[in-house]
């Protein structure tokens, strides 16, 4: 086992910063009358508002993103992960506000309110240390409201700490958008330009303005007030050149760049060494098992019987802990990766299975067995008769065989075994590929182009380093959605390019008109806000389109 010694200093520091947050009788508007004598001490603290976002990355939201999209459909198997329908809702878009996986607003509330405590605390100290954790924080913050816009539409601004009677009311999702550009805006020029182990994880420069491209990007979809009326075709979006400025200052920073092979920096010894990450939230199953924070991708990608075929498994490794095996490509995603020799096409197990190496990933030409047989995973989704509801499979061979299934962010078997499930795969959120995407996309949208970009120059870039063919024209804007579908999946930004580019209403896998209970509602392209917030503010409205469920 490859274990991440990187990640045992940030064990101690959220060690600190737990111990330092028990006293709940602590007056939380008082002011440090010393900054603490050593930076390690502060950053300890600081560890706590950082990795807010890390227990939904690992496992909730990772679910919805995915089942929301069309990248994959969350399979049932004769009552096995049905759950309440927690994966067959975000599937067919009939999304539930009781549905514990669509709450992780609670866990970015906490972290928001653990950025402001830290800010009021640090607020009459003006060193430059000061200033910087400062920014950090704000950054962060900035962060959480962005995910929390992002999936429930208006939600608070949350820039301080408010009494424990004090009433508080969501904001247009407009205001929030501006919100967050304000805060990062007047942050950066106290952000570190630094992009190493020290940074890793942690808000910077570099996450910023990487933050800043999403934001401009999706402008048009967060300012048209209500979300059904956004139409990519009229409406408008005047934050394009803003976005390719900030594309530019990353290009040109020279820290980044494509130099890593496309597998290998998703598996489990990835990290603050791979170029290619901006930001990325760090993942360590020796302390994650033990907080229930950790990386669950390997556990709902696997075939659901792995653990009952040959004794190593299709990972050449036992895998002790059985999988749930529900997250089945669709097969209109699973089209994506036929370009001829792409290497992401090696990150999807398509129908017959070899056995892979335990260490690199790689497949080797040893079938793997399932009861004497080689599994063979089916591209076409085919449930059980009468099994629409639950979208059930059925609990045999045959159905929990159905789909394409994907190795990304491919598992050490010997951690998942022995340490509940956790992996130690690191999830990118922002890359500098996706900078280059979406540098490509805003010239396309009507952005002016710099430094001698083109759409095709961009797009090349990244058919290049994966070995993919050339474009030998200007993409069109599907040939972009299609590329960033190869590029990006599994990680969590599907929904959000299908949403801006107008396809999240199209149909793929179940989510067809002739399918009982398939939405297509244009209100769908938010959540509904999680019941239990719901209760806990009860001068709120619903979201449209929830009101009734």
């Amino acid at each position: 086992m490859i274990m991440k010694t990187r990640y045992i200093l940030a064990t101690a520091l959220l060690a600190l910063a737990a111990s330092s947050c028990t006293d709940l009788d602590v007056d939380v508007k008082s002011k440090l009358t010393e900054y603490p004598s050593s930076e390690i001490a502060m950053e300890g603290k600081m560890a706590d508002a950082y990795y807010a976002f890390r227990k939904p990355l690992g496992n909730n939201y990772n679910r919805y993103q995915t089942f929301s999209s069309d990248e994959a459909t969350g399979l049932s198997f004769d009552g096995d992960y049905y759950d309440g329908a927690e994966n067959v809702n975000p599937t067919l878009h009939t999304f539930q506000a009781n549905n514990t996986p669509g709450n992780w607003w609670s866990d970015l509330a906490s972290g928001i309110t653990k950025c402001n405590k830290l800010i009021n605390e640090l607020a009459d100290d003006t060193t430059a240390l000061s200033k910087r954790y400062i920014a950090n924080l704000r950054t962060v913050r900035a962060f959480y409201h962005f995910i929390l816009m992002d999936s429930y539409g208006d939600v608070p601004i949350l820039n301080k700490i408010y009494d424990s009677n004090e009433v508080i009311e969501r904001q247009p999702r407009k205001a929030v958008a501006e919100f967050i550009e304000k805060e990062l805006v007047e942050s950066l020029p106290e952000l570190s330009t630094a992009n190493d182990a020290s940074t890793y994880g942690k808000p910077n420069k570099w996450m910023a303005e990487a933050l800043l491209v999403k934001l401009y990007m999706n402008w048009g979809v967060y300012t048209c007030g209500n979300v059904a009326d956004y139409d990519p075709a009229t409406t408008a979006n005047p934050k394009l050149n803003e976005a390719v400025k900030y594309c530019d200052e990353i290009i040109k920073s020279g820290l980044f760049n494509l130099s890593d092979n496309y597998r290998k920096k998703f598996l489990y010894n990835n990290g603050y060494q791979i170029k290619d990450f901006i930001y990325a939230m760090p993942y360590d199953c020796v302390t994650d098992y033990k907080s229930e924070e950790g990386n669950y991708y390997g556990r709902y990608r696997t075939f659901r019987k792995i653990d009952s075929g040959t004794p190593t498994g299709y990972y050449s490794g036992k895998m002790s802990n059985s999988c749930a095996g529900i997250c089945a490509m669709n097969p209109e995603f699973a089209d994506l990766f036929t370009l001829k020799g792409d290497e992401r096409n090696k990150c999807v197990l398509s129908g017959k299975v070899f056995m892979h190496d335990a260490i690199t990933g790689e497949e080797t030409g040893v079938p793997y067995l399932y009861k004497g047989q080689q599994l063979e995973f089916t591209k076409t989704l085919t449930l059980k008769e009468g099994g629409e509801a639950q979208l059930n499979a059925g609990a045999t061979y045959d159905g929990w065989r159905q789909g394409y299934r994907s190795i990304k962010f491919y598992p050490n078997p010997t951690e998942y075994s022995k340490y509940a499930r956790c992996q130690s795969n690191d999830v990118p959120i922002f890359r500098y590929a996706d900078i280059l995407l979406e540098k490509a996309e805003a010239i396309l949208r009507g952005a002016t182009a710099t430094n001698g970009d083109t759409p095709q120059s961009l797009f090349n870039q990244i058919r290049a380093y994966v070995n993919a063919p050339l474009l030998d024209h200007t993409p069109s804007l599907k040939e972009l959605l299609d590329e960033r579908g190869r590029e990006f999946f599994d990680e969590n930004w599907r929904r959000n390019d299908m949403i801006r580019f107008g396809t999240f209403e199209s149909e793929y896998g179940f989510h067809r008109h002739d399918f009982p209970g398939a939405n297509f509602d244009k209100r769908h392209r938010i959540f509904p806000v999680p019941q239990t917030i719901m209760n806990e503010n009860t001068n709120w409205k619903q979201n449209e389109g929830y009101e009734e469920r």
